[in-house]
């Protein structure tokens, strides 16, 4: 059975140093500079671990390196690979629940079909011990993804901040390991402390600020695509940086070339790689099957929100907010979500006036040059179409409404 314990927040500390022993402990650290990093822990008595502040990047290059050997080659006398050593077990400590999320879909990518065993090997030496957020940040969206602010899985031990302590639960068999092996550090869970906690999930699921209609652009997307409009009005925002893929907890392109270190060895390196960059799709000779503005940008935005929604019924976003703060052109997923959304409903009102133009020309109470010249006021005014009529006295309030309640009859 999952265990659930407290243990004090001076108790943290000297348990941290006891799984740093024999593991590399990696956590959010504010570093000299003022910004919140995930960083190895060299001496807990001298690294400030954060915990109430986001760290701007993710846990995702401990387990995905940036840039990473994965074998050396030696073709002196043929062509001989040699596999890159292992590291040491590895713990992830304060991970928020959407980093969490990331894991586990990365865990999808790697571990599924073709096993990526670089990824493997680290992924089973690795310990996760999250923390839920109590209070959203600005730009966190987790809600709208279904990947927090708390978790029910995919952690090994999860902690809820009570004040002078934090709430443990354990998520998997290895989690109820590390209650078991040190338990001088937890103490028994009291009513008290499972209401308290029960509590603070509710207060932080209705904290969010930022509301993002993942599942509704999901369906605009599914029902009637993206306006190309978008496309265009985004495409001269983005430079193609890749700030958003290398923030982003679940981007997880990646190219792979060889790098000579003498005349007959070398290593085979793969590092990131961003969809958003315009060599992404660049082929031999320099040709590029798509248009390298636009069609960047659907690569990413349809990835997130609909393949991968299609494939696994979540989107692979997972809410953390990280490109709506990198991105200096506003091309975030925020916007897209927004920009969708906002067609969404403009596509409905101008087919609902197209209807009512229908209805009163064929019920003869206006001609079409008339309504043509509405329809125009309205595009340019934005008002509604039956307001404009009223106000030509082309129709009276009540001819609007008995041809609206003879259409309702009939359907």
């Amino acid at each position: 059975m999952l265990k659930k314990k407290i243990i004090k927040k001076d108790h943290l500390k000297p348990f941290l140093r006891k799984l740093s022993k024999g593991s590399d402990l990696i956590a959010p650290v504010r570093n000299g500079l003022g910004d919140v990093l995930y960083e190895k822990i060299h001496s807990i008595d001298h690294q400030e671990i954060d915990l109430s502040t986001q760290p701007q990047e993710s846990a995702k290059a401990f387990l995905f390196p940036q840039s990473e050997a994965l074998y050396t080659y030696d073709c002196s006398q043929g062509y001989r690979f040699s596999q890159e050593k292992d590291g040491r077990p590895t713990v992830l400590f304060g991970l928020r629940s959407c980093d969490i999320s990331a894991i586990l879909y990365m865990d999808v990518i790697f571990m599924r079909g073709p096993k990526d065993l670089h990824y493997v090997r680290r992924r089973e030496k690795t310990i996760i011990i999250g923390i839920g957020c109590n209070k959203p940040w600005e730009n966190c969206f987790c809600n709208a993804t279904k990947s927090g602010p708390f978790l029910e899985f995919g952690f090994d031990l999860q902690l809820t901040d009570l004040g002078d302590r934090y709430f443990v639960e354990s998520g998997r068999a290895r989690g109820d390991s590390l209650i078991d092996n040190w338990p001088q550090f937890f103490l028994p869970v009291t009513e008290e402390d499972e209401r308290l906690r029960y509590q603070l999930v509710l207060e932080a699921r209705s904290g969010f600020t930022r509301q993002v209609h993942v599942d509704s652009a999901f369906n605009r997307i599914k029902d009637v695509g993206v306006d190309a409009s978008i496309w265009e009005h985004l495409a001269t925002r983005c430079d193609g940086c890749g700030g958003c893929a290398y923030i982003c907890p679940t981007c997880t392109c990646f190219t792979i070339f060889d790098r000579p270190t003498s005349r007959d060895k070398g290593q085979r390196i793969r590092t990131w790689d961003s969809c958003t960059h315009l060599g992404f799709t660049e082929m031999a000779g320099g040709a590029n099957p798509v248009n390298p503005q636009r069609d960047r940008l659907k690569r990413r935005f349809l990835h997130k929100l609909y393949y991968d929604y299609l494939e696994f019924k979540r989107p692979s976003c997972v809410g953390c907010g990280r490109c709506l703060g990198i991105c200096f052109g506003g091309v975030d997923i925020g916007l897209f979500v927004e920009l969708v959304c906002s067609n969404s409903k403009k596509g409905r009102e101008e087919d609902s006036a197209n209807i009512l133009a229908k209805l009163l020309v064929e019920a003869g109470l206006v001609d079409q040059e008339e309504i043509e010249e509405a329809l125009a006021q309205r595009a340019k005014t934005g008002t509604p179409l039956g307001k404009i009529l009223v106000e030509k006295g082309l129709v009276t309030k009540g001819q609007l409404a008995e041809v609206l309640m003879e259409k309702v009859e009939k359907s």
